[in-house]
Parts: C-alpha cells; sequence; structure tokens
C-alpha cells in the first residue's frame, strides 16, 4: 500500500533575494520516504532545502507539508511553525549543554523529557554518554547528537544539509548506512542534500539529479542508474562512455563494437546517428573473443580490478574484470558487450555540451560509423 503525499513542491522558483537560483521544479515525496537532492555545487540543491524549511522566500509556485501551504509567493510560514527539523553540515551543537541536555532542547517542556531522551540516546547509540559535553565527542558521535536532537520534537519532515561531509570516508559510509535505518526506525521522512553520489544511494528512496538550477530526473537510485533520462544524468550517475553509433533498427545500434542489440525500443528514425552510454559493468572480458583491446589503465580496487581500454580506432572504455584476472598496461585483451539494457540518447552537436567533462564519470567519444 502506497503512502500518503508529504511534501510537494509545484512549479517552484527560489533562491537569494531577486536571484531566482531555482525555476521550475516539481517533486513530491510520501511519507515515511527519504529523498535526496543530488548535484555538484551551485546547482540550487541547498537553496531548494532552505526554501522548504522557510529560510528563503519562494518566488513562484508552492511548497506544501502534508496538504498544508506552508510557502508561496508572498508567504512564508515561519520555520518554528512548520514541524520540519534541521540537520547542518557543521552539528551546530551547544558545547556549553550536556549531550543530554543538547538531545532535549527542543523538548524542555516535555512532560516525559528524560524518557524521551534517553530512548534517542539508545537509537544513535550513545546510551551511557548523556552526561559528556560535545566536544569530548568524535565527529561521528557529534553528528549522532545533532541527528537525535533534530528528531525529539518529532517532526513531520527532517531536513540534512550536507550532514556527512565534515566526516572521513569510511566513517561516512558507515554513518550514512546508520542514519538511513535510525530513519526507517523511527518512521521519519527526509530530505537530504550532497554532492556525493554514493551517499545519495546509500540513504535514500528517491534522488533528485540538479543542474543549473533545474531538476533533470527525479527517480530510485535504479532508474537514474538504468534509465537515465538525459545525458546530463547518464554521465552524472555512475562511470562509462559514451560511443558513437547508428540505429540499424529500434532495439539495435551499429558501432565500432559490432552490432549491439538491447531489449527496448527506439522510436528515432532508424540510420540516424545516436550516442550510446556503455559503463564497466557492460564490458566483459572474453580471452577468446575476436574483439582485441589494447590496456591503458588499471586501478586495483580488492575483489575487482578497473581497466581503461582503448579500441584500435582510439575509442577507449573501462571495464571491470575479477582481481584474479591480472594484466599488464599496453597488454592486449578479449572483449564482449553485455549491454542488453542499451541506454541511447540521439546524436546532437550540442551533445558534447551537455555532458561535463569534469563533474562525472563518463566521457564521450565521437567516433562517427
Amino acid at each position: 500500500m502506497s503512502q500518503p503525499l508529504l511534501l510537494n513542491l509545484r512549479n517552484l522558483a527560489c533562491g537569494y533575494q531577486d536571484q531566482r537560483v531555482v525555476q521550475n521544479l516539481n517533486l513530491h515525496l510520501n511519507a515515511g520516504d527519504i529523498g535526496c537532492l543530488l548535484g555538484s555545487s551551485g546547482c540550487g540543491k541547498t537553496t531548494t532545502l532552505r526554501a522548504i524549511a522557510g529560510f528563503e522566500p519562494v518566488h513562484e509556485g508552492d511548497i506544501q507539508l502534508a496538504g498544508e501551504t506552508i510557502s508561496s509567493a508572498g508567504f512564508t510560514l515561519a520555520p518554528e511553525k512548520r514541524r520540519i527539523g534541521m540537520v547542518f553540515q557543521d552539528y551546530a551543537l551547544f558545547p556549553h549543554l550536556s549531550v543530554a541536555d543538547n538531545i532535549a532542547f527542543g523538548i524542555r517542556k516535555h512532560p516525559q523529557k528524560d524518557r524521551v531522551t534517553e530512548e534517542l540516546l539508545e537509537l544513535v547509540n550513545l546510551k551511557g554518554l548523556g552526561k559528556r559535553f560535545p566536544h569530548e565527542l568524535s565527529g561521528g558521535q557529534q553528528q549522532r547528537v545533532a541527528l537525535a536532537r533534530a528528531l525529539a520534537p518529532e517532526p513531520q519532515l527532517l531536513l540534512l544539509d550536507e550532514p556527512f561531509s565534515n566526516l572521513d570516508g569510511e566513517l561516512r559510509r558507515k554513518l550514512s548506512h546508520e542514519v538511513r535505518d535510525i530513519l526507517k526506525a523511527r518512521g521519519t521522512s527526509a530530505i537530504l542534500v550532497t554532492h556525493d553520489q554514493e551517499e545519495a544511494f546509500a540513504v535514500s528512496d528517491h534522488v533528485g539529479v540538479f543542474k543549473e538550477g533545474r531538476l533533470e530526473q527525479w527517480d530510485t537510485p535504479y532508474n537514474l542508474y538504468h534509465e537515465p533520462l538525459t545525458p546530463y544524468v547518464a554521465s552524472f550517475i555512475g562511470q562509462g562512455y559514451f560511443i558513437r553509433g547508428q540505429l540499424s533498427s529500434p532495439e539495435s545500434v551499429q558501432t565500432e563494437l559490432g552490432e549491439l542489440r538491447g531489449n527496448r525500443a527506439y522510436t528515432w528514425p532508424v540510420g540516424g546517428a545516436v550516442d550510446v552510454l556503455l559503463r564497466p559493468d557492460d564490458i566483459v572480458y572474453a580471452p577468446d573473443s575476436a574483439l582485441k583491446v589494447r590496456i591503458v589503465g588499471k586501478s586495483f580496487q580488492g575483489a575487482s580490478t578497473l581497466y581503461r581500454l582503448q579500441l584500435p580506432t582510439g575509442t577507449q572504455l573501462e571495464s571491470i574484470f575479477p582481481s584474479h584476472v591480472d594484466h599488464q598496461i599496453g597488454a592486449e585483451v578479449g572483449i564482449r558487450v553485455a549491454a542488453e539494457h542499451l541506454v541511447l540518447f540521439q546524436a546532437s552537436g550540442s551533445m558534447a555540451a551537455q555532458i561535463p567533462a569534469v563533474e562525472s564519470g563518463v566521457r564521450r567519444h565521437s567516433t562517427a560509423h
């Protein structure tokens, strides 16, 4: 059974003073779900979060929470009246208050304040540390205190602004999984802002990819990876390369790797130029294959090795081989393409401009065929 709609952003435009950072934004979040606003610096994700919190006004459209309009052009419900909790990047703990008092700050008049505080200490794995002060805790523990404090008043929605950015890589990964478990255990709806897609995928049920103030796609992590709607989303999510091809039927495309056939049909004119997205898991090590490539780079990753491969034309691809298959740079190896789920985009002169060279893991080769 689907959950009721909790948060609804309709035709939203927002920004700072007269500058519109975000335009024509539409997205919704169901009760109990965790959403994420993902994108590079300056794309509008934090501006959107601040508008939801009530810190920034709305120029157009509206924001509804549980069916109530909390922001629209000319109207902004005060942040403290929104039943929205916030976890900041820098934790924003009170240094002169104990851990327990920090957590209880927003429920000081609650008749069962002590019981709620103890329950939250246990929920965030800080049982027995209530009498300590923030400076006596690690960064990860401080972030758990900030999370518990935000959860104490039982907000309808929790907003997390780059909550793990001050932590090192391994702790970030561990805490992101912990935070998801905590929010799901409480049934708390949340919106996370991050530029880290691994973090977004670990925590979220739905992710919105932002580009220059516009939402490119709001979808599940699975669909963003396998069903990107735009070249930008295809390039921003995951790793891979674009190679040029020619549509030979609705389900197949002719490329320098041979004819690739997928399990989905495209309605574009047969014979037209297309760009084919090939990710590392689409290129399979096949020693007996007649299709040979030269290894021009490698990165050992423990259970697997990521190889950068070059075709005779100069086109490059990436592939993940089992780590026990160890080849040296310069060696020639056989591969086959296992991309039954073909992701294609119509080729255009503006494609190169649409696909970022720095922000994403996807590169583009334009060898025409």
